[in-house]
């Protein structure tokens, strides 16, 4: 498969695929995670966002990934409250059958005001939600469609019943659940057209339970917070403070590496003894990361996310790379203990 450099030469890049779990869709082992670019938001008064962007910048950046091999992009209708949705559009435009598409539905929010105010699982909302998800999008069909926020049992029935409507009017391509909670994951896993499930995974924090259900019921693992928050970029240090507009300074109680827009020592410390390891070859620690995710199982599919050009060109780079070898992948788990 041939891509272009920035100067317009083609090559040929030796980037690797993996299966969308059952869907038959093939994706790039690389995906984009397209939160940050959604710019501003809010949840329950705390910001949640990655700080300011430019939007031609991202555009610019969604479009040097496209170059560069990828054809996975994941967002969500609440990232920006729409914003998100509508930069992919504008990054993939004319060339919207060569990208895979996942995004996200459930929370509800004002996009006046950027606030996110709930959640709402009905049949009648998530139709809605869908429906908004293809206009910003600008397509006539979502790839993968994941519920974002969490649900009962009770809830899950009706929820696949309402998915697997979609699928078959053609709205949906495939569905997934974004959890952390491999039980909760397990009830969507039986659904007929689920074939992902999206989760952290990171050098980390591993996801053991995880990755044995997405193997047991065929499916993607789609991973988020691969460079932990963008700790494992390696450019914070005990002295880093981030700005107030930045949601790893907002006090969530799920963001575990930062603290106070501070990274946590603990985590400073473990990629300072794994550090020499992910750089081998030649690698930026960011790459070794997310070299990481692909040698601990044939199912991931790393979402970072990126504001620029710069990151989308470095994440990309790890394709290049491959997977670290088995040794090194034990080292790793000895220094981390």
């Amino acid at each position: 498969m041939n891509y272009v450099d920035r100067k317009g030469n083609r090559f040929v890049n030796p980037i690797t695929t993996r299966q969308l779990g059952k869907s038959g869709i093939t994706v790039s082992a690389l995906g984009m995670g397209c939160w940050a670019i959604g710019g501003e938001m809010w949840i329950e008064g705390k910001y949640d966002g990655w700080g300011p962007i430019d939007d031609n910048e991202s555009i610019r950046a969604i479009r040097r990934a496209l170059d560069l091999g990828v054809t996975f992009f994941d967002t969500s209708d609440v990232y920006g409250t729409g914003h998100s949705e509508r930069i992919l559009a504008r990054g993939i435009q004319g060339r919207r059958h060569h990208v895979v598409i996942a995004t996200k539905f459930g929370f509800t929010y004002d996009e006046a005001s950027r606030q996110i105010t709930g959640a709402n699982l009905s049949p009648a909302y998530i139709r809605r939600a869908c429906e908004a998800s293809l206009r910003r999008l600008q397509t006539d069909y979502i790839d993968l469609y994941q519920l974002h926020c969490g649900a009962s049992a009770e809830q899950v029935e009706s929820i696949l019943e309402t998915l697997d409507q979609l699928v078959t009017e053609g709205h949906i391509r495939a569905y997934g659940w974004s959890t952390g909670d491999p039980a909760s994951a397990r009830l969507f896993a039986k659904g007929t057209h689920c074939v992902a499930i999206q989760h952290g995974l990171n050098v980390f924090g591993d996801a053991g339970a995880m990755l044995d259900l997405c193997e047991q019921y065929d499916l993607a693992s789609i991973n988020n917070a691969p460079l932990a928050s963008g700790l494992l970029t390696g450019k914070y240090t005990a002295d880093s403070v981030l700005p107030a507009n930045d949601f790893r300074t907002a006090g969530h109680e799920w963001e575990p590496y930062f603290d106070s827009g501070r990274p946590k020592p603990e985590f400073l410390q473990k990629l300072a003894a794994v550090r020499e390891i992910l750089t081998s070859g030649g690698r930026t620690p960011a790459q070794g990361a997310l070299a990481w995710i692909w040698a601990r199982s044939n199912r991931t599919i790393p979402i970072p996310g990126f504001k620029t050009v710069a990151q989308v060109e470095e994440n990309c780079g790890a394709l290049n790379f491959g997977p670290l070898t088995t040794q090194q992948m034990d080292e790793i788990a000895t220094l981390l203990g």
